[in-house]
């Protein structure tokens, strides 16, 4: 009966990822480029290019380092290169998007404060004695807002969307690179960086704590599958739901049971 739970339960895991020969591989560039702000910036676009790039990658290397665990029954060597080079994608990917939040809350900040027109001409005036290509991406950027201010409800939408998987992103950046609990500087990351292969795809599955307690796990693979499957064009999740979200990775909810 043990044996047969297993085997279904690890069925209804394969679920969960497509095999590499079924990911477009693009999928993941074209959904970040469907972004407003990636979509009116190059240089964002060819670092979004890039992690498409290092995700084919290391997808490959997932399976093939997950196939030899099975063979050899034990953590096969080459699981120290993929978790160094996991690690370099989840960097990366937390740059980019944090860089793209960060434009997007002050494209906001500054319409609803009545800013925007100030900000731009502030752009417009700068002289650096020479085309500024990023300078211009951002006065283009701005230009767009203002001539369509519906661009506003799609910036909106495009952060709530996003929000979970970033959420996701940030605490095991945060855990690797501060060995610190998202959140807070004080609490001191439980394990961080230690990563154990996901017996379904071969990502290294991290553990999201939030200092007493252990939130869950999250891998290279579900942060990249969360954002390639993202229509940015639906309905995005609810205030009320990222609220309840929130509440939950604080440890809000867990610590009132």
């Amino acid at each position: 009966m043990q044996m047969d739970h297993d085997c279904e339960e690890f069925e209804a895991g394969t679920e969960r990822y497509e095999s590499p020969d079924r990911i477009d591989s693009m999928r993941l560039l074209n959904s970040l480029q469907g972004l407003f702000i990636l979509n009116e910036d190059i240089f964002m676009r060819m670092q979004a290019y890039n992690l498409t790039i290092v995700d084919t990658f290391l997808t490959q290397i997932e399976y093939s380092n997950l196939k030899k665990w099975h063979e050899l029954e034990r953590t096969p060597p080459e699981t120290h290169f993929l978790g160094a080079q996991s690690q370099m994608w989840i960097f990366a990917a937390y740059e980019l998007l944090r860089t793209w939040q960060g434009r997007c809350k002050n494209i906001i900040k500054w319409a609803d404060n009545g800013g925007l027109k100030q900000k731009l001409e502030a752009l417009r005036e700068k002289n650096y004695g020479f085309l500024h290509s990023g300078c211009e991406n951002q006065i283009h950027q701005l230009e767009s807002v203002i001539a369509q201010p519906a661009l506003l409800d799609r910036i909106r939408r495009e952060l709530a969307h996003a929000h979970i998987p970033f959420t996701r992103l940030e605490f095991i950046r945060v855990a690797i690179a501060k060995h610190e609990v998202s959140g807070k500087a004080k609490a001191v990351a439980h394990m961080p960086g230690y990563g154990r292969i996901n017996i379904y795809c071969g990502s290294l599955d991290y553990q999201m704590d939030n200092g007493p307690y252990v939130l869950g796990q999250v891998n290279r693979r579900d942060i990249a599958d969360s954002l390639r499957s993202i229509d940015w064009d639906s309905v995005p999740p609810s205030d009320e739901d990222l609220k309840s979200f929130d509440d939950f990775m604080s440890g809000k909810v867990l610590s009132s049971i």
